[in-house]
């Protein structure tokens, strides 16, 4: 029972919670000027709901991303995205003038490249493994190619340089957006009610990156565990 439980969890479970993983954190990296405009961001700045208010709110919006933001005047406008690129700089137009807009800056290019390099070894990864794991259903020749230690290796460490390049990369996007988010929110209280009606916020695109990280160490623990067997075997 133990054997097939760990064969079903090689062969589909692991493989399956690799891909989920792959779409939330390239859907997390892209958004929100490639795709999800004004769904998934790293950072959001909305109106301000005050509480047990029931009228609605209506207000600037931006949304901040690792490529790009995108923002509109209110509710109902037009969202409008700046270009895609590792070195963006945020449209914060929409927002009043006495809105704290230095605060709002975009984090240097080196922080989207390194995630730009995480997901090609994350890429990289999930085809090796994935080609490992069904290497007896395929023909003589490709198993033979896929059984060989060094491929296994050689997959299992760039799936790992992935994870923790990945993980550490959107850590300090974290750590960035979080302070722009205090710094931010600091300020408008200071105005008093003379300050714009605006809070920031760290939004979703962090939680999908966190269960993309929990999802994707399944498949790197598998991988490594193997090594380790194949290494101390004898």
């Amino acid at each position: 029972m133990i054997a097939g439980l760990s064969k079903a969890v090689i062969l589909y479970l692991a493989p399956l919670l690799m891909i989920t993983a792959l779409l939330l954190s390239t859907f997390a990296f892209l958004s929100p000027v490639v795709m999800l405009q004004d769904r998934v961001a790293l950072l959001t700045v909305t109106p301000l709901v005050q509480a047990g208010s029931t009228r609605s709110v209506d207000g600037p919006s931006i949304f901040l991303g690792a490529l790009g933001s995108c923002s509109r005047v209110n509710n109902a406008a037009h969202i409008n995205c700046t270009s895609p690129t590792i070195s963006p700089v945020y449209d914060l137009s929409v927002l009043p003038d006495n809105a704290p807009h230095l605060v709002l800056s975009a984090p240097t290019a080196s922080a989207a490249a390194f995630i730009g390099v995480a997901l090609a070894f994350s890429m990289f990864f999930f085809i090796t493994f994935t080609l490992i794991s069904f290497r007896e259903k395929m023909g003589e020749g490709l198993s033979n190619v896929l059984n060989k230690p060094v491929l296994q290796q050689l997959s299992a460490w760039i799936g790992f340089f992935g994870f923790m390049i990945g993980l550490t990369s959107f850590l300090i996007l974290r750590m960035w957006f979080g302070k722009a988010v205090e710094d931010f929110n600091t300020s408008i209280m200071s105005q008093g009610g003379q300050g714009p009606q605006l809070i920031a916020q760290t939004s979703n695109a962090f939680t999908m990156v966190w269960v993309a990280y929990a999802f994707f160490a399944v498949p790197i623990i598998v991988s490594l565990a193997k090594l380790n067997v194949k290494a101390t075997k004898g």
